[in-house]
């Protein structure tokens, strides 16, 4: 049994320190509860701007934030750094490799990771980025190759190494390629003044027939028009079907050549046994009622990206978005005073605050429930909203520090390869929540 002290307060654990896991965690913690925090890493990751890692604009430590010390002075948070096996129902537990963890209230917010789609040459192959170690290895991967391509002759096996392509239309394949074209147009020239960089060509797969699916038709033009202006090739309707490490192969019958596959084109729910058969639904999903909780079981809750609620509004569940995660965190917390009070809970609502996508400085495209636009005004917004969501007064200054110098210096200075102990540039085993 994993050692907690017994205080007599109501336990409530929580699996995830996502954006779900952490805004309930916050909230619970000034209540007479106990609350028990358990995820694989011991660090929060701020995953909207692991793009920025990856290419380099910003240090890996600027987007995560230690939860000990997000919790320091809190005698009734407890952190413990494993996995969960699988779920006790019967017994109240949850078992980990260090032993058992009882409960009074479960809440599951295990989040989601990359979806293949059952393509074992696409996963084996193709570059991620559901956490801060992917970022860092797609960072790797770009740098080597380019050091790789100025000693190679042959053309065809340099396209390999230079081109990249993002499978995706989505806010991050679209930020992603945004990020690219910058890289491209005024980074690599000064880096690689012996390389010919108008021969890096940025691809970007789509299997719709528009970009940023879910924003409005406006967004959507917008951004790929300042794709395009970026030099980035746009290609739509088309589905990747293999990938072999070299070659990417289309649905139509196309192939390029390329060595980087950025895959951004879906996710799945992460898994934990000891759960219903009939409470883990589409995309690996956890279903839920209006409250967040299991039908089967009302003292197991799944908030996040994991959870699976349908309303009228939303019949295929709400968005997989930060905000529908923060939101549900919030609730869930209001909810579960109510119900250790005797009171009745209130279903949740999701308030759509927006969405947004940037596309490089200077370029953003934003949806306002009663407002759209575009260009430097709503660049500014992102990065603002995007700044104030970090946690720690200290990382926020360092990116907003790293985001003046990159505007005004056009450069960033973090484009180092770091290898392992054996010397090989190699992804650390993939981070899934607990």
């Amino acid at each position: 049994m994993i050692n907690l002290p017994e205080t007599g307060q109501k336990r409530i654990v929580i699996i995830g320190a996502g954006f779900a896991g952490i805004t309930l965690a916050q909230r619970l913690m000034k209540m007479d509860v106990q609350v028990v925090l358990i995820d694989k890493n011991n660090y929060h990751q701020f995953q909207p701007l692991f793009y920025q890692v990856a290419m380099s604009g910003l240090e890996p430590s600027s987007i995560v934030f230690p939860l000990r010390k997000l919790f320091q002075g809190k005698s009734n948070v407890f952190i413990r750094v494993t996995e969960v096996e699988r779920v006790d129902r019967e017994k109240k537990c949850l078992h980990t490799p260090y032993g058992h963890v009882n409960y009074d209230y479960l809440v599951i917010g295990i989040g989601a990771d990359t979806n293949f789609y059952g393509n074992e040459n696409i996963q084996k192959h193709a570059i991620p980025m559901k956490s801060v170690s992917e970022a860092l290895y797609l960072r790797n991967a770009i740098l080597e190759d380019y050091e790789k391509a100025l000693t190679v002759q042959d053309y065809d096996t340099r396209q390999e190494l230079m081109d990249i392509v993002i499978v995706g239309g989505g806010a991050t394949g679209v930020e992603v390629a945004g990020a690219l074209a910058e890289m491209k147009k005024y980074i690599l020239p000064k880096d690689y003044h012996e390389m010919n960089c108008k021969e890096i060509d940025i691809y970007i797969i789509q299997s719709g027939d528009t970009l940023l699916k879910g924003m409005s038709a406006e967004s959507a033009i917008g951004a790929e028009e300042y794709l395009e202006g970026l030099g980035v090739i746009v290609r739509k309707n088309v589905r990747v079907k293999d990938f072999d490490g070299k070659v990417v192969y289309m649905n139509d019958g196309s192939t390029i050549r390329a060595r980087k596959v950025i895959w951004a084109a879906g996710i799945t729910g992460n898994k934990i046994g000891g759960l219903p058969e009939d409470a883990v639904v589409w995309g690996n999903r956890i279903k839920v009622n209006q409250l967040n909780q299991l039908e089967e079981d009302p003292n197991i809750f799944a908030i996040g990206d994991i959870s699976y609620m349908e309303t009228e509004a939303y019949e295929k569940g709400h968005p997989q978005v930060a905000q529908v995660a923060i939101q549900q965190g919030k609730h869930l917390a209001k909810n579960l005073k109510r119900i250790m009070k005797g009171e009745t809970p209130s279903p949740f609502v999701y308030k759509d605050l927006g969405s947004m996508a940037t596309i490089g400085r200077n370029r953003a495209v934003v949806d306002l429930p009663n407002y759209k636009f575009k260009g430097f005004f709503a660049w500014t917004v992102w990065l603002l909203i995007h700044l104030f969501q970090i946690i720690g007064v200290k990382n926020k200054l360092f990116v907003f520090i790293n985001w003046v110098w990159n505007y005004f210096t056009y450069d960033q200075s973090l484009r180092l390869i770091i290898r392992t102990n054996s010397g090989k540039v190699e992804p650390e085993e993939k981070e899934k929540i607990a």
